[in-house]
C-alpha cells in the first residue's frame, strides 16, 4: 500500500453548512482532492433534506466529484446516561456529542437506521459510520458491524476487508485543556504515522488560528511524502480500490 491521506471533516449540518464549504475550499487550494464528510441526519431533531436542501444538494455535488459522505449519529447529541466510569469516559470523549453512550441496543439501532434512511432519502449512501465523539458502544459496534461497510474508531478504520490501523489526528475544541495542548499533540503523534494519515477537521477548528496552523503543518507533511488522499470508503475497500493518483 502507497502511503495515504484521509480526510475527514465532522459535523457537516445546516449550521455549519457555510463553514464546510469554506473548509472544502480550503483543502482544495491543499491538493486534497478526496474527503470524508461526515454528514449528521438530524440535528436539532430535524431532517437534514427538509430543513436545508441547498446542503442536500452540495453534498451530492461533492459526491459526484469524488468525495463520501458517511453518517455521523443522528443528532450528535447525548442521548443516554451512561453509568460510571463509562459517564466519565464518554463526557472525555465526546460530552454533550456523545451520543449513544448509554443507549441499550435498541435504541441505537433505531437511531442509526432512521439516520441512514434520512440520508437515503435525499439521495446519499452512506457506506460508513463514526460515532460522535468516538464514542462506541459494544452494542453499537454490533450494531454497525451488520448495517454498514465500514466504522472508524479513534485508532482504526473497521470493515469486513479487514482493520487499518491508523490513530485519527483530532484536535480537541471541547475543553480549554484540549484546545490549549491538543495542537502540540497531534504534531507529535503526526510523526509517527504510518502507511495511513488520518486527518479530522472539525469547523470549530477554524475559529482558531492555532489549529488552522497545524491542520496546515499535517497537510505540508503529506504532501512531502507523497501521499494520495483517498476517502474512508477507499481504504475500506482495499487495496485494490485505491486511486492511483
Amino acid at each position: 500500500m502507497s502511503a495515504l491521506l484521509a480526510v475527514a471533516l465532522h459535523d457537516v449540518e445546516p449550521r455549519s453548512f457555510a463553514r464546510s464549504c469554506e473548509i472544502r475550499s480550503w483543502l482544495e487550494d491543499r491538493d486534497v482532492g478526496r474527503v470524508t464528510l461526515l454528514v449528521i441526519p438530524a440535528a436539532d431533531l430535524r431532517p437534514i433534506g427538509a430543513r436545508a436542501p441547498e446542503l442536500a444538494a452540495w453534498l451530492r455535488c461533492r459526491v459526484a466529484s469524488g468525495d463520501v459522505v458517511a453518517q455521523h449519529g443522528l443528532v450528535h447529541r447525548a442521548a443516554g446516561t451512561p453509568r460510571w466510569p463509562r459517564s466519565a469516559l464518554a463526557a472525555w470523549q465526546g460530552g454533550a456529542a456523545a451520543e449513544f453512550a448509554g443507549l441499550d441496543r435498541e435504541d441505537a439501532a433505531r437511531r442509526v437506521d432512521t439516520g441512514c434512511r434520512l440520508l437515503r432519502e435525499i439521495e446519499l449512501d452512506p457506506r460508513g459510520f463514526v460515532a460522535p465523539g468516538y464514542a462506541y458502544t459494544r452494542e453499537l459496534r454490533g450494531i454497525l458491524a451488520k448495517t454498514h461497510e465500514w466504522f472508524a474508531d479513534i485508532r482504526m478504520i473497521r470493515s469486513g476487508v479487514g482493520d487499518i490501523h491508523a490513530r485519527a489526528l483530532c484536535l480537541g475544541s471541547s475543553t480549554k485543556l484540549k484546545r490549549a495542548l491538543s495542537p502540540a499533540i497531534v504534531r507529535a503523534a503526526a510523526r509517527a504515522t504510518g502507511e495511513v494519515m488520518r486527518v479530522d477537521i472539525h469547523p470549530a477548528d477554524f475559529t482558531r488560528p492555532g489549529h488552522i496552523a497545524t491542520l496546515e503543518i499535517l497537510l505540508e507533511q503529506a504532501r512531502a511524502q507523497a501521499r494520495t488522499a483517498v476517502t474512508y470508503d477507499d481504504a475500506a475497500a482495499g487495496v485494490g480500490s485505491m486511486p492511483t493518483a
